[in-house]
């Protein structure tokens, strides 16, 4: 970063899907906006790569939907699962009230990099890939902007206000003061890719149980995103079993892998997620603002963290554009950003949680099938009206948000 470039109106630390939205969206809005992504690239493997529904409708708000579903993608209309040998279809998502009513599997690089090329159309917005803010800079107790660092070295940007979006392991929020509260989770999830034959394996997308198992295969056409779900702290016992074990484990879950698991040959080819389910008690302070995961981590049941954390984009755009492009932001602009969005991030961490502790823990403690199906599921299958309550929390969520900022 030059000279030039250490002023800002706002600063957002962090380019996932929640910086590199709200950076689009208040450029798109006027105001002048510098995002700072710690990596030289987006490309990184095993990061969400669903869009749902209610961000589709966002992109069509700011006339970006035909362009963006022109890239490489699939569409998914239902979500089904395996249960126990059963198929079953678990969520609807034809009849939702959006844009377009289903699901998108696209690699998240692709995403960022589509709406990235976007912003950088609008002469406000700079996005500084491999500079990492690293401490935030204060005045009289207000946060004033960040020390960058970069390969050139280090530097300050001052900003009229600081966002943090740089994820969970956010080094903004804690430099700033602000505690974040874990809730607890008891599993894991292990990410690994597996080849995918597109003659003979089947197309669906969905969850695959078993006693003591649940496998989440996503069809990503020519390869399979598979997430396998253990409990919490367990993959050291994995490990110490081999990796062969571990592909016998898949195999005998989900038959039509039994052939592309053999290309997994190391535990390096496997990443642990760590889940974790957290929140701010407060995500803001004069001049700062936390918004995705930096104020609410998500579990990834659902696959609704990327969702919640766009709203939040959209929702910070909407009510703090005018105040930033005026010079007029204060404090209550901000405490107005988490009155808005911190039930919806609660609520859904709350379902999330029950989720975990009555179905996922139970499913994995099971050491036998249980003896008739699950009450939930066979009502899902008597009553197809139903699976459009699970479609509707996964794909439009509590509370959406539409854009309401202009040109």
């Amino acid at each position: 970063m030059d000279g030039a470039d250490r002023t800002t109106q706002c600063c957002i630390a962090g380019g996932g899907p929640a910086g590199i939205m709200l950076g689009y969206l208040l450029a798109r809005a006027g105001v002048r906006v510098t995002v700072l992504e710690k990596h030289d690239d987006f490309l990184r493997d095993f990061r969400g790569d669903t869009i749902h529904p209610s961000t589709l409708t966002i992109l069509e708000d700011v006339g970006l939907l035909e362009a963006f579903l022109a890239l490489p993608h699939q569409e998914i209309a239902e979500l089904g699962g395996d249960v126990y040998g059963q198929l079953v279809t678990l969520a609807d998502f034809r009849h939702l009230p959006a844009a377009r009513p289903f699901l998108v599997l696209i690699p998240q690089w692709d995403f960022l990099d589509f709406l990235a090329r976007e912003a950088r159309r609008f002469p406000g917005f700079t996005l500084c890939m491999g500079a990492r803010a690293s401490a935030v800079i204060e005045e009289a107790g207000r946060v004033v902007g960040v020390q960058v660092e970069s390969r050139v070295g280090k530097a300050p940007l001052r900003a009229n206000l600081v966002v943090a979006a740089d994820g969970r392991h956010s080094s903004i929020r804690p430099d700033a003061g602000l505690e974040s509260v874990d809730t607890g989770a008891p599993i894991d999830v292990l990410w690994f890719r597996l080849p995918r034959d597109a003659a003979g394996d089947p197309a669906r997308t969905g969850g695959i149980i078993r006693p003591g198992v649940m496998l989440v295969t996503l069809n990503r056409d020519t390869y399979w995103q598979c997430a396998f779900v253990i409990p919490k702290g367990s993959l050291e016992r994995l490990q110490q079993e081999g990796i062969a074990a571990f592909r016998e484990r898949i195999a005998a879950t989900a038959e039509f892998l039994a052939d592309s698991v053999a290309t997994l040959r190391s535990w390096d080819e496997v990443k642990l997620l760590s889940v974790q389910i957290s929140h701010l008690t407060r995500w803001w302070r004069d001049g700062l603002l936390c918004i995705g995961d930096a104020a609410h981590a998500m579990s990834p049941v659902g696959g609704v963290g990327i969702n919640l954390a766009i709203q939040d984009a959209v929702a910070a755009a909407n009510l703090l554009a005018g105040p930033l492009r005026a010079g007029t932001l204060r404090a209550e602009h901000l405490q107005a950003v988490q009155r808005r969005r911190e039930w919806p991030a609660r609520v859904t961490q709350r379902v999330q949680v029950a989720i975990q502790n009555e179905v996922l823990s139970p499913v994995l403690a099971r050491s036998s099938a249980p003896a008739e199906t699950p009450l939930p599921v066979k009502l899902l299958q008597r009553i197809p009206l139903l699976r459009r309550l699970p479609a509707r929390l996964v794909g439009i969520g509590v509370r959406p948000e539409r854009v309401r900022t202009g040109q």
